[in-house]
């Protein structure tokens, strides 16, 4: 690779201090504040901005977490519709991802094994058997750097991290950027970018929870999805794929029109049911598509998902119990549509690959599009 741009993306994790912090909320219209410290004394923030049609969100850089994201029913009434918390001690007490930026690997790489050409790697087993989302303690668990930053008809904040060569067992030191961008166009809008100095396998994603009626409005079932997939992935019982791609056509996965979420939930025989499900999009080019779009009748609100990516996870909140760690959130009251690469991609030849070579650079966008129908 070349060398200077990844050792460039690797000291500028280091050299941002909170006074040119504060002067480049400043300039962007992004305002931080403190929001406390984790048990090693490391400064969390939290991050407040706004478009010019009054949409607000909230980060922070503990986890590069979207805290919260405030978008008008067709009233014009603004309702978060994101699951996360208030304070920094609800995310260090352990949560299902709310709003996490996910990785080194989103969701689960099987027995938590792989090999690159004749080197075998060891995952930590933190789902089952199994890997999940970049084990025990993935990105959604450490302390980014967070920059605000501002472009025209946006502004957003960028998070740095360096991955270590060896964290959670995987290979390479990882320079890692995750970009929020809130636009005019009334878009959430994530930029995910890597660079390595060692071949390693990179699939990064953000980790929303929605509910377009609004956090605590209650179920997903009446909220309408489609997807742009023709296939989805055949997993075994533990969510692992097992490389076959089967039709949906005549399942309970077959949204190519729309379909409440609730309707045909209850055939999917999963343990707890509901959907968790990776499809397989017809977009495979790696240029930006439509991949989702979800309405919620009662409030207008429309959401459509565009990405660059493979493939998209729908997860219908099936391990929500409405404890603390759910933040109250029931079974079945939030989802999820994450823009990912295949699940178990490093052990699957038939895949397209989701291994990162030196000199190559990982970059991976998702925006989200919302708006209102009368």
């Amino acid at each position: 690779m070349r060398r200077n741009s990844f050792w460039f993306m690797l000291t500028t994790l280091f050299c941002l201090t909170m006074t040119s912090l504060l002067q480049a909320a400043d300039k962007t219209g992004v305002q931080v504040e403190s929001w406390g410290k984790t048990p090693d004394g490391q400064e969390v923030y939290l991050y407040s901005f706004s478009n010019k049609n009054g949409l607000r969100t909230k980060m922070t850089n503990y986890g590069a977490i979207v805290v919260s994201l405030e978008t008008p029913d067709r009233n014009g009434k603004l309702t978060n519709i994101t699951a996360g918390f208030d304070n920094l001690e609800s995310y260090l007490a352990g949560h299902p991802y709310f709003g996490s930026t996910v990785g080194r690997f989103c969701n689960r790489i099987a027995l938590g094994k792989f090999s690159i050409g004749k080197q075998e790697y060891t995952l930590a087993t933190n789902n089952g058997d199994h890997h999940l989302h970049g084990g025990e303690k993935g990105y959604d668990k450490v302390v980014w750097t967070g920059t605000p930053v501002k472009r025209a008809g946006a502004r957003g904040v960028e998070f740095s991290y360096l991955s270590a060569d060896g964290e959670e067992g995987y290979p390479g030191n990882l320079a890692i950027k995750a970009t929020y961008w809130l636009t005019n166009n009334d878009e959430l809008i994530v930029d995910l970018q890597a660079e390595t100095d060692k071949a390693t396998p990179v699939n990064l994603t953000n980790h929303n929870y929605w509910n377009l009626g609004g956090v605590g409005s209650g179920s997903i079932h009446d909220h309408h999805l489609k997807v742009e997939a023709d296939q989805a992935l055949d997993v075994d019982e533990g969510l692992i794929p097992t490389g076959k791609l089967n039709d949906v056509k005549g399942t309970p996965l077959d949204f190519r029109a729309f379909h409440k979420i609730g309707e045909r939930i209850e055939e999917n025989n999963l343990d707890p049911n509901g959907y968790d499900h990776c499809f397989a999009l017809r977009n495979q080019s790696g240029k930006m598509a439509l991949a989702a779009t979800v309405k919620e009748e009662k409030s207008g609100r429309v959401m459509q998902i565009f990405t660059d990516q493979i493939g998209l996870q729908f997860y219908s909140g099936n391990f929500l119990t409405g404890d603390e760690s759910s933040g109250g959130n029931e079974y079945q009251t939030l989802f999820c549509l994450e823009t990912q690469h295949y699940p178990n991609s490093p052990n699957i030849k038939s895949f397209p690959s989701t291994i990162l070579q030196p000199g190559k650079k990982y970059h991976h966008v998702t925006v989200h599009a919302f708006s209102v129908e009368n």
